[in-house]
């Protein structure tokens, strides 16, 4: 089914470089540091009722550059991070493939894949949800399931955005834009 009509709304969020900062290929934990603000921002989004879902690319596995299991430690240390600030990511999915070393998947952002399987586990309805990245992969499934997308200037700062992408500084300026969006929605159908 994948959109889930009346479904749930989400914001989904690039982990590297939109929540944490942005390392390369990450496999050490001791390397995860959240983007100043992003952890006030997804409580925001929590507050806000949202599901708030981390979706990541990490090729480096497919590359042979860290194991499934350093992915999993670097997760942990993320998670032990968002606790000690009293948040948590509702769901994780993560693509470990690489097109030049496993060949192609729908999974790897800008594919559908992660985000469909999100929708049906999840109840999700993508066309009124939220993307928040610093690459254009990370937000052009919205060309595909609608939604609303925030390229941020953290990480690659919008790389291979088409001209003309708005921006926004960070993942908490784009949660300030949601919020409006959200209360502009609820004014409108008072």
């Amino acid at each position: 089914m994948h959109r889930q009509a009346d479904g749930r709304r989400a914001v989904f969020v690039d982990r590297d470089g939109t929540l944490i900062v942005e390392r390369g290929d990450l496999g050490d934990p001791e390397g995860v540091e959240l983007v100043p603000g992003a952890a006030a921002a997804v409580r925001r989004l929590k507050d806000a009722g949202l599901l708030t879902v981390l979706v990541t690319n990490q090729s480096g596995i497919a590359k042979g550059l860290f194991s499934f299991e350093d992915f999993e430690a670097v997760q942990e240390r993320l998670v032990e991070l968002l606790a000690d600030e009293g948040v948590r990511l509702d769901q994780v999915y993560m693509c470990p493939h690489h097109p030049d070393v496993t060949g192609p998947c729908d999974c790897r952002k800008p594919g559908p894949g992660m985000y469909r399987r999100a929708a049906d586990e999840l109840s999700i309805d993508l066309a009124r949800s939220f993307y928040v990245g610093d690459r254009w992969r990370d937000v052009a499934v919205t060309k595909e399931v609608g939604g609303t997308f925030f390229l941020v200037q953290t990480g690659a700062a919008g790389q291979g955005a088409p001209p003309g992408s708005d921006r926004v500084a960070d993942l908490a300026e784009a949660v300030d834009h949601i919020l409006a969006i959200l209360k502009h929605e609820e004014v409108a159908s008072a």
